[in-house]
């Protein structure tokens, strides 16, 4: 064990630390998030995310029975009850003095001088004495005192964004838009990756450079005329506009270059022996393609579907051009941003709607992520 720590160089060390780094920068405002969204607004205002594990202290205010309650118990006079603490806790300490709430600790008897004794428990009951009578004028006495909450958590900002926000219209278009968004590229980029790595045709490495150079090119600069094409396309037809088939395409055009590049590098890296042997054997394109090539590339296919997955589901250009503004079209992640003009003091809403938002993406991440590398790793060594 210690020769293998041994073997460890500083550089290797070094990047284990950068990585370990980066996983907590990236971490921690996501445990913030989810933390925020499972508190009330009270909470979230009156301290951090980071303390809601540890619980809160807080001051209050509460009167004690007046004179008329009190009732003779030898030769001393008491006035004992329960104090209601608004919001719930643990009294921890009290006080006569709003400058001084924990002027004495909860369940000792306290001295007020004048014969009078007041002793309040962490229940909240108390027992104020007097060796004497107390006065037919004298008013109820006030008390500020010192509340320890535990930890609270709640699922209503949840099922207020979920329910009551529109939120969860926009959930389910999301997942509309998202899902064949991932799909349709996959299968077209992965016919013509196999084309583009093991079929011989005329104009193959234009192709190739081609889809290469269409990596590059901004979304910005070709979103208004393909835009405009599509309009054109739809007043011929008498198709609407803002149709959900509409966005499907923009997502699967943009996409598309990239995914070739990917698919292509890796199933051009497949052992050539095995779509040789398939083809002595009598297997046409189509069937190698589907047989062979497609479970063998599933690493690369999956690398590709997180990628495409979470650029769509957080897109708001291309959703609020394709689909417009209307409320039963509203994505997520335009709905969220109309959340954040009309309740931006509301931080409990907003936190459980960006939770909500990046929660599937995350799934997703997770289940694939073991793909993830192999897949971008794909073409970049090839075996002898």
């Amino acid at each position: 064990m210690i020769g293998n720590l041994g073997r460890i160089g500083p550089a290797r060390i070094f990047v284990h630390a950068a990585v370990l780094l980066i996983v907590i920068l990236w971490l921690l405002p996501t445990l913030g998030i989810f933390v925020t969204a499972l508190r009330e607004r009270d909470q979230i205002v009156a301290s951090g995310w980071w303390t809601a594990f540890a619980g809160s202290s807080r001051t209050t205010a509460a009167r004690l029975d007046g004179p008329d309650k009190a009732k003779q118990d030898g030769a001393n006079f008491v006035i004992a009850g329960t104090l209601n603490v608004e919001g719930g806790g643990k009294i921890q300490s009290f006080g006569l003095r709003v400058q001084e709430p924990a002027a004495y600790k909860a369940g000792s008897p306290a001295d007020l001088e004048n014969g009078e004794t007041l002793t309040i428990n962490s229940d909240g009951s108390y027992r104020y004495q007097k060796n004497g009578p107390f006065g037919a004028d004298a008013r109820a006495k006030r008390v500020y005192l010192t509340v320890a909450t535990p930890p609270q958590f709640t699922l209503a900002n949840y099922r207020n964004v979920l329910g009551g926000e529109g939120i969860g219209q926009s959930f389910i278009n999301s997942l509309t838009v998202t899902i064949p968004a991932t799909v349709i590229p996959i299968l077209i980029a992965a016919f013509a990756a196999y084309a583009l790595a093991w079929m011989e045709f005329p104009g193959r490495a234009i192709l190739i450079a081609l889809v290469v150079g269409l990596i590059v090119v901004p979304l910005q600069m070709s979103l208004i005329p393909l835009l405009r094409i599509y309009n054109e396309i739809g007043q011929m037809f008498g198709v609407p506009s803002k149709t959900y088939p509409g966005i499907w395409l923009a997502h699967t055009a943009f996409g598309l270059p990239l995914a070739i590049y990917l698919l292509r590098n890796y199933i051009a890296g497949l052992p050539k022996e095995i779509i040789e042997s398939a083809r002595v054997d009598g297997a046409s394109d189509f069937d190698i393609f589907v047989k062979i090539i497609l479970p063998l590339s599933f690493p690369a296919l999956a690398s590709f579907a997180i990628f495409q997955f979470l650029w769509v589901w957080n897109d708001l250009l291309i959703a609020m051009v394709f689909l417009g503004t209307d409320k039963d079209h509203l994505v997520l992640t335009a709905a969220l941003n109309a959340l954040l003009g009309s309740r931006g003091g509301n931080w409990e809403i907003l936190t459980a709607s960006a939770f909500v938002t990046i929660l599937i993406p995350l799934l997703v991440f997770f289940g694939l992520q073991r793909y993830l590398v192999r897949g971008l790793l794909a073409g970049s060594v090839k075996g002898g």
